[in-house]
């Protein structure tokens, strides 16, 4: 996957410096329907050890899903917004598949990249907090609806967290 890089740190400090780095790494452009557009989706997962423990933090801020048409985009940029689009499309997918309540339903992660990393957290097996960024202005109604739609559904995900057995570390 493109970008993926595993970095040791030892505290937060480390932690809050990738984060700012990995921010100006992010690919965003204006667009007709916003100054600043991201383009990229990115994902931080922070594997936290502590004793005979760990536990997984993933922080994922997806990348808008603006319509074609407003962005008045072309060429290489409309190619790129299919691509993001695509890969909400597929996480969408799997969010509908995960909340159609049928146990053992095949659930298709390999659809995208999006959605191969996030596969643990969509599950169920863990927390998941999912926080969306709407417009109050009317010219984004739709997105907004969508959205909000697209939120509605992934809080159907019915979760079981399960806590990690005790792991030796050497």
């Amino acid at each position: 996957m493109a970008n993926v890089m595993e970095i040791s740190v030892v505290n937060v400090a480390e932690i809050l410096k990738l984060l700012r780095k990995g921010n100006l790494r992010r690919a965003t452009e204006s667009t007709g329907a916003n100054e600043t557009s991201s383009w990229s989706h990115a994902v931080l997962r922070i594997l936290i050890k502590s004793k005979n423990r760990y536990s997984k933090l993933s922080l994922i801020d997806l990348a808008g899903s603006e319509w074609g048409a407003k962005t008045m985009n072309r060429g290489e940029r409309m190619r790129e917004g299919t691509n993001i689009n695509r890969s909400l499309l597929a996480l969408a997918n799997c969010i509908n598949k995960l909340t159609e309540n049928k146990k053992g339903a095949y659930v298709n992660y390999r659809d995208s990249k999006l959605t191969r990393l996030l596969k643990d957290s969509l599950e169920g097996k863990s927390k998941t907090l999912m926080v969306v960024t709407v417009s109050p202005g009317s010219g984004g109604f739709e997105e907004t609806l969508n959205t909000l739609k697209y939120a509605d559904r992934a809080k159907e995900i019915k979760s079981s967290p399960i806590r990690n057995k005790e792991i030796m570390i050497a």
